[in-house]
């Protein structure tokens, strides 16, 4: 195994180990938008975790260290697509307050969009 320093992250051993968290984080994503939509709606756990799971990726990609990969920048849109499909058909289910709810919408969109970006970077598989 190669080292190329002294930071936690500058060894092959690490990358794996990164590569490894961030394959989870990627796959979780992919099989909650394969999966029934109701999972996806606000109020439910990956209508939560999903955006959380996305900055999550955003964060590490942005460390510049070795092992971490996105899908492709038109996966990420897709998943954008559907996620928002699923969140505007059910938030006003919730009775959330309008300017919440806007800015919300804001905040899912700009996180898809930030991620897409990233992976147009070339952190992509």
């Amino acid at each position: 195994m190669g080292t190329w320093g002294a930071g936690n992250f500058d060894s092959d051993t690490a990358a794996d180990h990164l590569g490894a968290l961030a394959d989870r984080l990627v796959s979780e994503v992919t099989e909650a938008m394969a999966g029934d939509p109701v999972e996806l709606e606000p109020d439910e756990y990956w209508g939560t975790s999903v955006p959380c799971n996305l900055e999550l990726l955003l964060l590490l990609v942005r460390q510049g260290w070795v092992g971490v990969t996105l899908p492709s920048p038109e996966v990420i849109r897709d998943w954008r697509e559907v996620f928002l499909g699923v969140w505007e058909r059910t938030i006003d289910d919730l009775g959330p307050d309008a300017a919440y709810k806007d800015e919300r919408r804001v905040v899912l969109r700009e996180t898809f969009e930030r991620l897409a970006e990233a992976a147009e970077g070339g952190a992509s598989l």
